[in-house]
């Protein structure tokens, strides 16, 4: 199940996940772009979203308003659809309209074998290497992994610092994988100090001793954060 937290009061670009993305609301064509994968619905917090989605025929449902996270929303979202505690659950980001199905897929694989080796907590996500010009911007999260490819820490600065002269630098991918089980158990964890500090929600887990198994991806794709960033996607489909 692919689930897409899809908010309307963005406090940096409201509404920004209707915003025209090369003929189609955005939340719409991020919805399109992985609907052959999997079961897709949007979870959303105003019935304006459910409108517009609805009109393209992308299912998609009301959530509460409250919600501090997009994870949580789709934990409430999973509720309602009362998903068996099994069941693999994807968070694709509404403002990724560019997001790679190859990206999506390599992601479902990890959960999926992580489920077969009976893990009790699955909760996995994607990073691409990134140049250290790009660590600098502080909007593009990196992250540290252990030797078994967990992620160690997240963070907006440049990480890990460069003392030796031969650091390399990964990019995470704002695209999240839980079981269904594993989902209600983080949403229940109390938040993190650094969770708050750096904006990061996914700190939470790391904080409360949880695993977060990442998967390395070729990725081009980008996110619509700004006004710039809606301005750049406008102008591929020119």
């Amino acid at each position: 199940m692919i689930i897409i937290p899809a908010r309307l009061a963005s406090t940096r670009f409201p509404q920004k996940v209707l915003a025209d993305i090369g003929g189609l609301p955005m939340v719409v064509r991020t919805a399109k772009r992985v609907a052959h994968l999997d079961n897709v619905v949007v979870a959303a917090d105003d019935e304006k979203i459910i409108e517009v989605c609805k009109s393209y025929g992308v299912e998609a449902m009301l959530t509460s308003t409250t919600h501090k996270s997009g994870t949580d929303r789709i934990h409430e979202c999973a509720t309602i659809l009362n998903l068996p505690d099994d069941e693999l659950i994807i968070n694709v980001q509404a403002d990724e309209p560019f997001i790679e199905p190859d990206v999506v897929e390599s992601l479902m694989l990890k959960l999926n074998r992580l489920k077969s080796q009976g893990e009790s907590f699955i909760m996995g996500s994607c990073y691409n290497s990134i140049n250290a010009d790009s660590a600098n911007d502080a909007n593009l999260v990196k992250v540290v992994l252990d030797a078994q490819g967990n992620a160690i820490y997240f963070s907006r600065a440049k990480i890990p610092h460069n003392q030796s002269g031969e650091a390399v630098y990964f990019g995470h991918i704002g695209i999240y994988g839980f079981s269904k089980k594993s989902l209600k158990e983080f949403c229940s964890l109390n938040d993190a100090p650094i969770e708050d500090i750096e904006k990061l929600e996914q700190l939470r887990a790391i904080y409360h001793g949880k695993k977060i198994a990442m998967v390395k991806v070729a990725s081009t794709g980008f996110g619509i954060d700004t006004k710039e960033d809606l301005q750049r996607a406008i102008e591929i489909f020119l």
